[in-house]
Order: structure tokens, then C-alpha cells, then sequence
């Protein structure tokens, strides 16, 4: 089961489980953020269900699941910003409700937890064991300390109940099956650049995004899953090479051959400045480590949204 499968990373979950045939898919989403043509050519094949359903509220599953991969969460700011009480009530009611679900059906369960947890960082690059600088008072705590709040259920539901879960902090992800109006950074870059419009960098873009391509992102997914029981995490899973935004930009009108220029606007509140993850321990654990550069993942990104 993937919640959230009709969402960026879970449409791309879906499709990746889906190429080993041994796999039924059981997508669950209420396309609050997921578009349903994302998965609408999944439909046709057998192996795949979907199951329209808010994890807000409580779930019963009629049909037997093993593994539960948690990405339901509005992820982007303009997303989780909409409606910040939603987004904390889906972090926390609904990891809370599908954590529930993984006990009473002996499910394995993946929770997708993020960079966020850090806040704005003051230690550089993020190791798992850095508790963070997140402001609880902010814009973006819904989304930040939803997603902390969402860890602890986790490993609460692991030392309680016996639930096996993996925790996985996802940072700056990127690829096919974005929504090119979520407002994240590569995919307002591309769409603007496509367009022939002025790239929007807000501040002075010299704060840094390690961006990791969303085939890499997944092989971590699956590693982290059929990692051994005592293996919980959290773990870091992202690129390690660092850029500012103002050369994501530039990166991003040389993929397209775009005529765009660059303008600036106020920097959002509690906009991280730096952000890296350190990934030694999921080199350590999983074996993993991203294998598609920036410069072929975002030619990738660019075909995808041409």
C-alpha cells in the first residue's frame, strides 16, 4: 500500500512496485494534493487497486497488505500552507491511523519524514543524530513538526506494539510526475524557463538545495524496506552535492536553451539557508548512494515537463 500514491513520489512508488511482478499495489489517496491522472494508465493493470480515502479518518482494510509506505502529506509550501491545521492533522491523525492499520495486519511500515525536521539548520551538512532549529511557532511548523511529531508515533508504535517501522528524512527530491504549479524550486524553475518567463529566485539565492533525482530517492525506499527488523532509522536519503539556487537557475535555462532571466523577491519565512544531507549512514546500511547526476536528472525533468 502506498498512501499518498497518487502524489509526485508516490505515483512514481507505484509504478517502480509495480515493474517487479511478484507486486499488487494497493494505491490509497483523496487527491487533495495527488492528481488522479497520475494514475489513471495504472488502472488497467490487475495488480493495481486504488482505494479513495482521507487519513484523517480512521482505515479498515478489507484485503491483506505487507508492506505500508506512508507519503501522504502535502509536501510542498504553498501545499501544506493552504490549510496548516490540515496538514498537521494529516501528519499526526493520519500516520497515527495507517500506524494502526500496520498493527492490527502485522504490515511493515515506511514512514516518509523529511530535511524539514531540521528547521533551518545550524549545523552543516544534517547527520540523523542533529535534533534540528525549527521554529514550532512558524508558517511552516504544520509541516515540519507534523512530520517530527509523525517520527515519534512511529518508533512510539515500534517500542509499544512491536510494529516494524522504517523512517526515512527524504531531502529536496525531483523528477517526473511533479505538479508544475506546487511551487517547488526545480519545477518552478523548469515551467518558467519552458515558458520563456523570468526565473523567480527569492533572497539573495544564494542559499543552497542538494537536490536528489526520484529513481535514486526510491532504490533508497526499497533498501530501507528490506533492510533487517532492527534497522528502524531515521536515515538521510538525498544528494549530497550542494548547489545555490541561484546555480540551480542557471542550470536549469542551460537544460532548457531558455532566453529566461533572473529576478529576485523577498525570501519566505523560515526559508532554510543551507541545506546537505550527510548520507554516511545509509552508505553504511543500505548500500546506497545517488547514482543520477544533477545535470542528466533535471535534462530528465526538463523532456518530462516539455
Amino acid at each position: 500500500m502506498v498512501a499518498g500514491g497518487a502524489g509526485f513520489l508516490g505515483t512514481n512508488l507505484c509504478r517502480r512496485l509495480l515493474a517487479d511482478e511478484g507486486n499488487h499495489v494497493v494505491c490509497l489517496d483523496n487527491f487533495y494534493t495527488g492528481r488522479r491522472e497520475n494514475i489513471e494508465p495504472l488502472l488497467e493493470n490487475l495488480r493495481f487497486s486504488l482505494l479513495e480515502h482521507d487519513v484523517t479518518e480512521p482505515l479498515t482494510l478489507d484485503e491483506a497488505v505487507d508492506e505500508m509506505y506512508n507519503l501522504a502529506c502535502p509536501a510542498s509550501p504553498p501545499q501544506y500552507q493552504k490549510d496548516p491545521v490540515y496538514t498537521t492533522r494529516v501528519n499526526v491523525l493520519g500516520t497515527l491511523h495507517l500506524l494502526e492499520a500496520a498493527r492490527r495486519i502485522h504490515a511493515k511500515f515506511l514512514q516518509a519524514s523529511t530535511s524539514e525536521v531540521y528547521g533551518d539548520p545550524v549545523v552543516h551538512p544534517q547527520a540523523e543524530g542533529y535534533r534540528g532549529n525549527v521554529s514550532c511557532t512558524g508558517v511552516r511548523a504544520c509541516y515540519d513538526e507534523g512530520k517530527r511529531c509523525a517520527e515519534s508515533l512511529a518508533f512510539d508504535y515500534a517500542r509499544m506494539y512491536g510494529v516494524r517501522v522504517k523512517v526515512v528524512r527524504i531531502f529536496n527530491t525531483y523528477g517526473p510526475y511533479m505538479d508544475a504549479a506546487d511551487g517547488r524550486v526545480v519545477s518552478n524553475f523548469i515551467v518558467q524557463a519552458l515558458r520563456g518567463e523570468p526565473l523567480t529566485v527569492y533572497g539573495t539565492g544564494e542559499q543552497t538545495r542538494s537536490l536528489c533525482y526520484v529513481d535514486d530517492l526510491l532504490t533508497g525506499f526499497l533498501r530501507m524496506m528490506a533492510a533487517e527488523d532492527e534497522f528502524s532509522g531515521p536515515v538521510n536519503l538525498g544528494n549530497p552535492e550542494e548547489y545555490t539556487v541561484l546555480e540551480l537557475a542557471e542550470k536549469i535555462i542551460d537544460a532548457v536553451g531558455s532566453k529566461s532571466v533572473i529576478v529576485h523577491r523577498a525570501l519566505p519565512q523560515d526559508d532554510p539557508k543551507r541545506r546537505r544531507p550527510d548520507i554516511s549512514l545509509a552508505e553504511k546500511k543500505l548500500d546506497w548512494r545517488p547514482a543520477v547526476s544533477v545535470a542528466e536528472g533535471l535534462q530528465r525533468t526538463v523532456q518530462y515537463f516539455s
